[in-house]
């Protein structure tokens, strides 16, 4: 992949004579030494560079990694770890609040300099501010730059200088400017000190699950930089070609399965573009597919666009209006809140996607469509009960795109869904796995019932049931919820909400 005209050739740029300097390079969710701008601007002025990873998760509170995303940060950093190993160098690995670890770790090594990737939570955004003001006031070059973004969240601005609200019109505006095509390959060489600082062992940062949950997700995904090119060169190769028509379709490989990767920086947008167009170029067939799929990875943008802009999304709606909603007690819900989070609504389409995702640590984005639709319409239950279970459970949980999707979900939020629009679960899963496949995959005790059936069981004849060997309320459960009934529930929640 690090190869073709979008890249350049890597030259050291500093006097040898002159430049004999140390810079510590602080890895962070950009994981990859391929179009790395911080690890760039190190190579470019100093002799000597020390990568570097702090363990910093207190300072996300409340919204410190997840379950699933702490097993993907473990093995993305051994990943790393062999990486540098390769190239002559390896990572320090420390734990513990950044500011003073960064400044233990300059005395340690004699650096003279800090270079790191912008990240755009509320909570990190203020942290590193005051980590490079403190820093330069110390006489130390601290530096910052944009990795993970085709334009950062204060670039783009509506006609009347304010943050967008809609995507349709932000999009527009994004994708008029896109950066330059220019890619930087990794290094073949990292110049590492010849006693560089000391560091922990992987294992001491604990990022594995106490407890075998996590034994599906070695099937499906391998973190890292490498992991990172064989999916784009999968997607580009088996997935692109249709895209348009079947992105939707849960049992088809046409997802990229890219959003890992991309949250945690083993690959950057620049790359996957890179890739996308090379694919497409010349190519009318699969153009619209290409723009398509560069549209969605607009939708990532808006949400980070959204993230920085209105820092209270995560916990509350960005309407306040919407705080008003009449969402169902927690002790009226908790019941129904268990059933959907372990799959066991008797709805299969949604007890499929939470299989999958439970199993495999991702889930199909038209399914979590279905799921979050079922849990904020149907059961009533807050959209953030769902968001902070989907944090702790999914492999790419990025706070930008959770915060985005369940907002959107539930009506409240950016762009989001029109309160009247009540995803029917039954009508989705006949629309989009007509044969009921992905249901049979990771539902397997509905994998002999009927197409014709499957997609809602409790309607079938006993007897059709009986022939595929399955009780309904034995081996498996009956709906929590009756679908037209809770739709109108819902809407007459949200009539009252627009009433008032």
């Amino acid at each position: 992949m690090a190869s073709g005209p979008y890249y350049r050739s890597y030259v050291r740029q500093f006097p040898f004579l002159s430049v004999m300097s140390t810079a510590l390079v602080w890895f962070r969710r950009d994981l990859r030494l391929t179009d790395n701008p911080a690890l760039l601007a190190a190579l470019q002025h100093h002799r000597h560079v020390i990568p570097v990873f702090i363990a910093d998760f207190e300072a996300e509170a409340p919204w410190q990694p997840g379950g699933a995303s702490r097993w993907w940060l473990h093995h993305s950093l051994a990943a790393l770890q062999r990486n540098l190993a390769s190239r002559g160098s390896g990572l320090v690995i420390r734990q513990g609040d950044s500011l003073p670890v960064l400044q233990q770790l300059l005395r340690d090594s004699g650096a003279t300099a800090v270079y790191w990737n912008r990240l755009y939570e509320p909570a990190l955004v203020a942290r590193d501010k005051g980590i490079k003001t403190a820093l330069k006031e110390q006489g130390v070059e601290a530096e910052s730059f944009n990795s993970a973004l085709w334009r950062e969240p204060w670039e783009l601005k509506t006609g009347g200088g304010d943050p967008y609200r809609v995507f349709t019109p932000f999009w527009r505006n994004l994708s008029s400017q896109l950066p330059p095509l220019t890619i930087d390959p990794a290094p073949e060489r990292l110049p590492a000190p010849a006693n560089p600082p000391a560091s922990l062992p992987l294992e001491a940062l604990d990022l594995l699950p106490g407890i075998p949950w996590d034994q599906g997700f070695y099937a499906h995904w391998q973190p890292g930089e490498a992991g990172a090119f064989r999916a784009l060169e999968r997607f580009v190769d088996q997935g692109l070609d249709g895209y348009h028509t079947r992105r939707d379709l849960p049992a088809a490989s046409a997802s990229s399965r890219l959003s890992p990767h991309l949250h945690f920086g083993e690959i950057g947008p620049q790359q996957v573009r890179a890739a996308i167009e090379r694919a497409s170029a010349g190519r009318a067939a699969i153009e619209g597919d290409a723009e398509h799929y560069l549209r969605e990875l607009g939708w990532r943008e808006f949400g980070h666009h959204l993230l920085f802009h209105f820092p209270h999304t995560p916990e509350q709606p960005m309407y306040a209006r919407f705080a008003a909603f009449p969402w169902r007690a927690p002790r009226d819900y908790a019941a129904d809140l268990q059933a959907w989070q372990r799959g066991r609504t008797g709805i299969p389409i949604v007890d499929a996607g939470m299989s999958q995702l439970w199993q495999s640590g991702w889930m199909h984005n038209r399914v979590r469509m279905i799921v979050a639709s079922l849990l904020t319409k149907n059961l009533l239950i807050p959209w953030q009960e769902g968001a902070r279970w989907f944090w702790d459970t999914l492999v790419d949980a990025s706070l930008a795109n959770n915060t985005l999707g369940w907002q959107w979900a539930a009506g409240c939020g950016a762009d989001a869904a029109p309160y009247f629009r009540i995803f029917n679960p039954v009508l989705q899963s006949e629309k989009f796995d007509p044969e009921g496949a992905y249901i049979r995959q990771w539902v397997p005790k509905l994998a002999a019932v009927p197409a014709d059936v499957i997609h809602a069981p409790w309607t079938a004849k006993p007897a059709r049931l009986a022939q595929a060997r399955l009780r309904l309320d034995h081996d498996y459960p009956l709906p929590v919820i009756e679908l037209a009934a809770s739709r109108d529930r819902a809407l007459a929640a949200y009539q009252e909400l627009k009433a008032g």
